[in-house]
């Protein structure tokens, strides 16, 4: 990490996204016999004390009917969670229809990716999808906040977002998935910082694979790894100084989905309680 210590932002809101829980959930080739629902998803935020729940494009709430989403809604307000908002693709009907589930639940933000599972989108086709709903964002008042990955830079990301020259656009900054890109978590923050209205917080481990030919990189309980969450905390942008802290997880599979999904549970814990000293709330 770089030298000097960062000072955390105590103001970040602490939340956990549907990521927290892949195993419970559901992962392709890996269903539980009864996958956690949005209702359990809001009951363990209430259960860990936080204040904010992103439900992600692993629990599509376009797939609710109406009736689903107001109870949802409801419980979500009886518990004191704010919820944001996640999907995937940038294709223009698509972030509307995501954008009135936004308005449902008094979301101020909506996080996408800028591919979906089925198809890669160019920079400028992305561009050009996202400037033709942004007039419709600002009237909601809902961030649209563009998560970094591996098929981008963080230096053509954090410019697509300089393009389109929108306080109600922004990068979801996340702490692992750059490596795919080679870029190290400092360039990632160096670059991605100044634009950031969302951070997702995950933490990881990096391993020699037994023959010593090669590393894996393998999720940790935040706190507990690689990762130096003082110092990232230290260094995001203050320009919304209520920006939400999202916990995500890369939880391992272990020698049944039933430990896998035990194991997420405890390092969601673990990881709440870490993120909260650390001055999150």
């Amino acid at each position: 990490m770089p030298p000097g210590p960062g000072t955390p932002n105590d103001n970040m809101r602490l939340g956990i996204s549907s990521w927290a829980y892949p195993w419970a959930i559901g992962v392709s080739g890996y269903t539980p016999p009864q996958p956690l629902t949005l209702a359990g998803l809001l009951e363990r935020a209430s259960e860990l004390k936080v204040g904010v729940v992103q439900v992600a494009d692993n629990l599509p709430l376009d797939k609710l009917d109406p009736a689903e989403l107001r109870d949802a809604r409801d419980q979500a307000a009886g518990l004191g969670i704010a919820i944001e908002i996640g999907t995937r693709g940038v294709n223009p009907a698509h972030l509307l229809s995501y954008l009135d589930i936004a308005s449902e639940f008094h979301a101020a933000l909506l996080r996408t990716l800028i591919d979906t599972q089925e198809s890669d989108v160019s920079l400028e086709l992305a561009e050009k999808s996202i400037r033709e709903v942004l007039p419709q964002f600002e009237s909601a008042r809902v961030t649209l906040g563009i998560e970094n990955y591996e098929r981008y830079s963080c230096r053509d990301l954090a410019a697509l977002v300089n393009k389109l020259e929108s306080t109600w656009v922004g990068v979801c900054l996340d702490t692992v998935n750059s490596l795919g890109a080679l870029e190290p978590l400092e360039r990632v923050v160096e670059t991605l910082a100044p634009c950031t209205v969302n951070l997702h917080i995950k933490d990881f481990t990096t391993e020699r694979v037994p023959h010593k030919m090669g590393f894996e990189v393998r999720g940790a309980a935040a706190g507990e790894g690689r990762l130096d969450i003082p110092w990232l905390l230290g260094q995001m942008n203050r320009r919304n100084s209520r920006m939400s802290a999202i916990l995500e997880q890369w939880p391992p599979l272990l020698e049944s989905v039933e430990a896998s999904i035990q194991t997420e549970r405890e390092w969601a814990e673990r990881g709440i309680r870490y993120l909260r000293s650390c001055g999150c709330s």
